[in-house]
């Protein structure tokens, strides 16, 4: 048989195109999955159970490339686009195995942010490999620009452009079929669930296109108008107001609401005793094994995620570049001094950003704890250790304080190996070993953490100082639970308390965490804030919902006919920690070898000499530093710089300046600089 020619096969390809098209792209999309689930064989168990969303997004991918049909030099843009989608298939595959979050829109906008990844996900090893990896690529298809074949035949555009038109329209058409039927969804209350239910590049594109708040019908001044006449005026008591401290606990609730666990003892006595004596109750978060920062944002602000986008973080997003009403800067506004912290770096999440976007006065993370040695088996730091950043921000001024904290401690991934040699609670029951050893190791972690809840009670009630005290766990962690396995059937509700010293009145009451501190604010009869009234006032009314949506818009996308249609509130002036790091002396000790004296150090503190970070510097104590192979000379300027924790290696802040005079004689302080400049500046 005679060997068909170049030509004769491109002449066949070419009269397929559009299958052959549609062939490259099931098995590409195919490659894809398998990549994200790790696995050949989960990519084939997903095209076998869910063959619609399967085909949906191959037919997704398809139109993507229809663009080719309008160029020569389709061979070329083929491999472009296929080498796109690869790239992005590849991406989220790296995520997934680092992390519980999937590649989504907000990562794919926050370039700046992804050039960390390979110094926070990958080993120099594979750093390097991935690199080679991109640059061989990126030859390929420069290479392939000028060598590609180009297609010789007839452009019939007449025919192209209107069948590419129809193919979108289609796309269009299939893709509200499938969320009508409700083979596709468009809210995700687990982002990562939803990226196996629904495919990576259906969710991709929805976190992409699919974000804010939609505008509602009817929007106008009026509406908003109407909707605030049902509300009360603000106000609030006269006398002292109580301290009020939040505390979000990472993955916190009750296991033993899991049906097949048994334990070797109560995981939170603590906690559980709190529930018998204080007001409490479910707390419903939006979000299942991820998402904390979702959490926090409905419970600071009031605003209710699932008028966003599908995996839309805020704190990703719109408080990036917007301001925002939240309970710092209404209680700043009647006196109360505000404060964040968090026992993980600041950059997580873009808290040292949004945290000025919504109106706190400080923020103390990670950086800014000389604890952070005392970490988890994972290396997550303990919640212990906020007790002493809580009461430094209670002690930090003379009026009443707000302190809002996050914890880290009871962070996953959890190990499927023992962690502990001898626990202090033994668990059984999960469907294997390497199940039971994770919830295992995920017990043990929330028992260290109800101890700290006991802790900073005995420390607040020691203080004497009115306060009222909410904890509240984030989500359910990342375990695989179903609504079966729990006993309330939910797996979109923790549990809350509500501490005081005060005398509240005992409420079990279960609760959403956008409504958490409208109630908080009502028992203490204060009614201000435009959500936190609009809670205390309208959730019986039958357009709550609605009205709370239209509400949103108005404040973040609309023209804020709530506010006059001017925005009240400013970026703060975020001060990164509550004590100042401040440099005092430097005492030379050997040739280019020195001491740094001074308060408030950390491990993150580093020597600056004429802006140049000093990598090697050494933490002894909260008042001393060593560096070693430190080059200054007389008349150079000194600081101490506070270096983020996260892979970009930001400055944060830093502290006063000194210049360098004479060596093994302290330094001079620059008149010019006098005060520890230790604000959101860099």
């Amino acid at each position: 048989m005679k060997k068909p020619s170049r030509e004769q096969v491109i002449a066949v390809c070419n009269r397929f195109a559009l299958l052959l098209h549609a062939v490259a792209c099931f098995a590409g999309y195919f490659l894809i999955e398998a990549i994200s689930r790790h696995s050949l064989r989960e990519a084939a168990v997903f095209l076998d159970e869910r063959t619609k969303v399967f085909l949906f997004n191959t037919f997704l991918i398809w139109v993507t490339t229809l663009v080719v049909f309008l160029v020569r030099r389709r061979v070329f843009l083929r491999i472009l686009i296929a080498s796109f989608w690869m790239m992005l298939g590849v991406i989220n595959g790296m995520l997934l195995a680092n992390r519980v979050t999937p590649f989504t829109g907000p990562d794919l906008k926050l370039l700046k942010e992804g050039l960390g990844i390979f110094n926070k996900y990958l080993s120099p090893a594979l750093a390097v490999l991935a690199i080679a990896a991109v640059l061989i690529l990126i030859a390929f298809i420069v290479f392939m620009m000028f060598r590609a074949p180009k297609y010789q035949g007839k452009m019939h555009y007449k025919w192209y452009i209107p069948g590419i038109i129809c193919a979108i329209l289609a796309f269009a058409g299939t893709t509200r079929f499938c969320i009508e039927q409700r083979i596709l969804s468009t809210y995700f209350g687990n982002i990562a669930s939803a990226y196996e239910d629904y495919g990576y590049p259906y969710c991709l594109a929805v976190t992409i296109f699919d974000t804010g708040v939609d505008k509602p019908n009817g929007y106008s001044e009026e509406l908003i108008d109407g909707i605030m006449a049902e509300v009360n005026e603000a106000s609030y008591p006269e006398g002292d107001l109580p301290n009020i401290v939040a505390i979000q606990l990472e993955s916190f609730f009750d296991p033993t609401k899991v049906r097949f666990l048994e334990f070797s003892e109560d995981p939170i006595p603590n906690f559980r005793q709190l529930m018998k004596e204080y007001s409490s109750g479910y707390y419903t978060v939006p979000s299942v094994g991820a998402g904390t920062a979702n959490t926090e944002f409905e419970t600071l602000t009031g605003m209710s995620m699932r008028y966003f986008g599908p995996g839309e973080y805020p704190y990703k997003g719109i408080l990036l570049n917007n301001t925002c009403e939240s309970i710092a800067n209404v209680l700043s506004g009647i006196g109360y001094s505000t404060h964040a912290i968090h026992n993980n770096e600041a950059n997580f999440y873009s808290r040292r950003i949004v945290y000025s976007q919504i109106g706190f006065n400080s923020f103390t993370s990670a950086e800014y704890m000389d604890t952070q040695d005392d970490i988890n088996p994972l290396g997550w730091m303990r919640d212990e250790n906020l007790i002493k950043y809580i009461e430094s921000a209670l002690d930090s001024s003379d009026n009443q304080d707000l302190v809002f904290t996050v914890s880290v401690q009871g962070h996953g991934a959890y190990p499927e190996e023992p962690m502990y040699e001898d626990p202090q609670i033994l668990v059984s029951g999960a469907e294997s070993d390497e199940a039971n050893c994770k919830w295992e190791y995920y017990v043990n972690e929330i028992y260290e953490m109800d101890q700290f809840v006991y802790d900073l009670i005995q420390m607040l009630e020691a203080r004497e100082e009115p306060t009222v005290l909410l904890l509240y766990g984030d989500h359910l962690p990342t375990m695989g639970l179903t609504e079966l396995d729990l006993m309330n059937y939910n797996l979109f509700q923790t549990e809350y308390v509500i501490w005081d010293n005060i005398g509240l009145e005992r409420k079990v009451k279960n609760i959403c965490a956008y409504q958490i501190m409208a109630e908080i604010l009502d028992r203490l009869d204060i009614h201000e804030g435009t959500l936190f009234r609009f809670h205390q006032d309208m959730p019986e009314d039958e357009e709550y919902q609605l009205n709370l949506q239209t509400l949103q818009y108005d404040m973040l996308y609309g023209k804020q006919y709530v506010y006059e249609q001017t925005n009240p509130f400013s970026a703060t002036l975020l001060r990164l920690g509550v004590k100042a790091v401040r440099l005092n002396r430097i005492e030379m000790v050997g040739q280019n070898m020195y001491y740094i004296y001074g308060e408030n150090f950390t491990q993150s503190s580093k020597l600056r000499i004429e802006g140049e970070v000093v990598e090697n510097t050494e933490f002894i104590d909260s008042g001393t530093l060593f560096v070693k192979e430190a080059d200054i000379s007389s008349g150079d300027w000194i600081d101490v710089a506070q270096q983020s924790n996260s892979s970009t290696a930001k400055v944060l802040s830093h502290s006063n300046t000194l210049i360098y005079r004479v060596p093994g004689v302290e330094a001079m302080m620059q008149n010019a600089v006098s005060t520890a400049e230790q604000f959101l500046s860099e």
